[in-house]
């Protein structure tokens, strides 16, 4: 690959819409599930299977899980993605929000069934 299609590849990488959504991380072994959103699923989500395999996973509860199942006993779950708007002015981080609670409502904060 010659420098000018890197240099090209690079530019579309930049000017790509970046997948976003809702994500859980689910318990395999008792269903309780952390339900969160992201402007960059990826990153998202490789952040908390990142911090969960170093042990400084900030949610305490589901860290404990992790230590006591393992990277098996989890899935890592894309629920919902946002599409690309052809508004310019569309708040994604506000849609987002909006998805997220009505995600949250199905397994309501504080239940067994989810991490707090």
């Amino acid at each position: 690959m010659d420098r000018i299609q890197r240099k090209a590849l690079v530019q579309a990488y930049k000017l790509a819409f970046p997948p976003m959504g809702i994500f859980a991380i689910r318990n395999l072994a008792n269903g309780r599930m952390l339900i969160d959103q992201s402007t960059n699923l990826t990153g998202a989500i490789h952040r908390h299977r990142i911090e969960l395999t170093l042990g400084t996973h900030r949610n305490k509860p589901l860290m404990h899980d992790w230590q006591v199942h393992g990277d098996a006993g989890f899935a890592f779950e894309v629920l919902e993605k946002i599409s690309e708007r052809p508004e310019p002015d569309f708040d994604y981080k506000a849609e987002l929000a909006r998805r997220l609670a009505s995600w949250r409502t199905r397994v309501p904060l504080g239940s067994a069934a989810s991490y707090l």
